[in-house]
């Protein structure tokens, strides 16, 4: 269970650490949706995987990226209470009372109609869909391996396939709260699992050289997703697996995460 640390500044900026505070973490609370978002600073790492990890997929070419600024990531996926408040209904398959799990079933284009209506709403700031660098990035939170737990996923950690078809059984037959399973590192909740997210990038081949701040841009077709979900295997949770899907399709395994610059 996360603990409050130390206020800082205001009521909706707070500092939040992990067990004995090993892990400490910068806190911000969008004021009309109440959605928290966590400071992440800027930093390089080499994206993409290892020849021999595990599951790898040939177009995970690693190479070096750099992120100059420091940015905020939503600390879980949008939840279907979020997406209820600013766009008025709720398109999820699984639709709880509660609100708290990953609203799904949402294309590219309606993320964006979410977005600029949260602009509208919260006027001053800028939110958007995180590069698939970005996503990355936060995905790994300063670890190399396959997952920021390490070189493998279990049950206690992430929702995901106990096989890696779609057609599989998954553990729990669906998806769960979106904050059921422990941060990682930069306290970022289910980023492996649950549903996909989508990213701001289209599909490109990554550069074999070094980068700043890539936002993959090549006239694709489609948009790159992350993380993985309930209905795929753990290897699809992989910090570094790269997915797709048409910005016009939606799934009941498909949701996404905001950034605020």
């Amino acid at each position: 269970m996360n603990r409050l640390c130390t206020v800082l500044f205001a009521v909706v900026l707070t500092a939040v650490c992990s067990s004995n505070c090993n892990n400490i973490w910068i806190e911000w609370i969008e004021p009309t949706t109440k959605m928290a978002f966590v400071r992440l600073p800027a930093g390089s790492f080499t994206m993409g995987s290892p020849a021999d990890e595990a599951g790898r997929e040939a177009q995970e070419v690693q190479h070096h990226v750099t992120i100059s600024r420091a940015f905020w990531m939503g600390q879980s996926e949008v939840t279907q209470a979020e997406w209820l408040s600013v766009m008025g209904s709720n398109p999820s398959t699984f639709s709880t009372a509660s609100g708290d799990y990953p609203v799904e079933q949402v294309t590219w284009h309606d993320v964006h109609a979410f977005l600029d209506k949260l602009h509208q709403r919260s006027p001053g700031y800028t939110f958007r869909l995180p590069t698939e660098a970005e996503w990355e990035y936060a995905c790994r939170a300063g670890t190399t391996t396959a997952y920021s737990t390490g070189a493998t996923l279990t049950h206690a950690q992430a929702n995901f396939s106990d096989a890696a078809t779609s057609t599989a059984a998954a553990s729990w037959g669906r998806t769960l709260s979106a904050r059921v399973f422990p941060p990682n590192p930069w306290g970022l909740y289910g980023m492996h699992g649950n549903v996909w997210e989508w990213t701001e990038d289209e599909w490109c081949p990554y550069s074999s050289g070094p980068e700043t701040d890539p936002h993959a841009s090549c006239g694709s077709a489609l948009k790159v997703i992350r993380g993985g979900s309930w209905v795929f295997g753990a290897d699809s949770a992989r910090c570094a697996l790269r997915y797709t899907h048409r910005p016009e399709d939606r799934g009941y395994s498909i949701g996404f995460r905001v950034v605020r610059e």
